[in-house]
């Protein structure tokens, strides 16, 4: 059941079989059909989810009554909202289901007893959120340093399924433009 996350830890640290059994025993999962949320803006985020299979988006809703997504999480890829989870104070941040979702959940009220019962996942932890503020700082420098063409033609080198996988809507609105501007990059292609 948790093998997807375990392969994903043996890439920063190494688990023993006991460790492994003592997380199995903390964790959570959950079933999220497709448009379904699993955080709304307000309610304190209870927990870290893990994706095993599906895509997850955070988003929130401009002054304009737009959404604005800020990131996706496919599979083996972590989503939270950092800041309500780790002082669980109310989100300003929906987290809601892009596809059919399976998820394995760190829930808040156990992310202490799972560090001090295994104290390599701090470090795990560590690192998985070291690249995670890596790749939100490119994307904030492409953001102001790349036209949009060129932000579509970035991604869509560097995940040409992902593309193709999630709604136009969402994804103009991750890459900082409407659903209309990408059906016009599109068209240019073709």
């Amino acid at each position: 059941m948790y093998s997807a996350l375990f392969a994903h830890i043996k890439r920063f640290t190494h688990l023993s079989e006991e460790e492994e059994l003592t997380l199995s025993h903390l964790l959570k999962t959950v079933a999220v059909k497709k448009k379904a949320y699993l955080l709304e803006q307000g309610q304190i985020c209870r927990a870290n989810y893990f994706v095993v299979k599906g895509c997850l988006r955070l988003f929130f809703i401009d002054i304009k009554g737009a959404e604005q997504t800020i990131q996706f999480a496919i599979e083996n890829w972590w989503i939270t909202d950092h800041t309500s989870y780790q002082f669980q104070q109310s989100s300003q941040f929906f987290i809601q289901a892009a596809e059919d979702t399976e998820v394995i959940a760190i829930e808040h009220h156990l992310q202490e007893e799972i560090f001090s019962k295994i104290p390599k996942l701090e470090r795990y932890f560590r690192l998985v959120l070291q690249k995670a503020h890596q790749a939100s700082q490119v994307r904030i420098k492409y953001l102001y340093s790349q036209t949009a063409e060129e932000r579509y033609h970035h991604f869509n080198k560097l995940f040409p399924e992902f593309v193709q996988r999630i709604p136009q809507k969402m994804l103009a609105s991750y890459l900082g433009f409407t659903p209309e501007f990408l059906s016009k990059i599109r068209a240019k292609k073709g």
